[in-house]
């Protein structure tokens, strides 16, 4: 099952630290990255620094638009309810039928400050327990994910993040 999922870190350093353990666990089996996206605010930066890199060529095309449109929407623009809210109404458009909702994009909007850091995976094949000793302990909170709620639970005991 590919599987979207929005992990919220409490520093501006956190979500690229969480990518290199992402990566050494592609690597050794645990789970298929389909394609991420990394977001980065530092402290008294006016607005995030989104990095991505493509991971499945043949897939992480839509996937890039996507981080592109997210970055953007969510962001870029100025902060004012109509504004953020026609951004957002824009991407509830662009992101029909990958499992991720206006109320998701919302949260990752009001939960990526300044400050913390997100990282942004589709990934597919994961063994959770085994990925989940790679992420426990790094102070992440999960903000969005297309899992049912069994299996969300389930990464939350996993990973441990709340």
């Amino acid at each position: 099952m590919t599987t979207f999922t929005v992990w919220k870190f409490n520093d501006p350093d956190g979500a690229a630290n969480a990518e290199t353990a992402l990566r050494s666990a592609q690597t050794d089996g645990v789970v298929t990255i389909v394609d991420h996206a990394v977001m980065s605010w530092p402290s008294g930066a006016d607005k995030p620094e989104l990095r991505h890199q493509h991971d499945d060529s043949k897939r992480g095309a839509g996937w890039g638009a996507l981080w592109g449109i997210l970055g953007g929407a969510l962001f870029m623009v100025p902060v004012a309810g109509v504004v953020v809210g026609a951004g957002i109404g824009a991407l509830v458009k662009a992101t029909d039928g990958t499992g991720i909702t206006k109320g998701d994009l919302e949260r990752i909007r009001t939960e990526v400050t300044e400050g913390t850091s997100a990282l942004f995976m589709v990934t597919e094949n994961a063994n959770l327990d085994r990925l989940g000793e790679r992420f426990h302990g790094r102070d992440a909170t999960l903000i969005s994910t297309n899992l049912t709620e069994g299996e969300r639970e389930t990464l939350l005991e996993t990973f441990g993040g709340g």
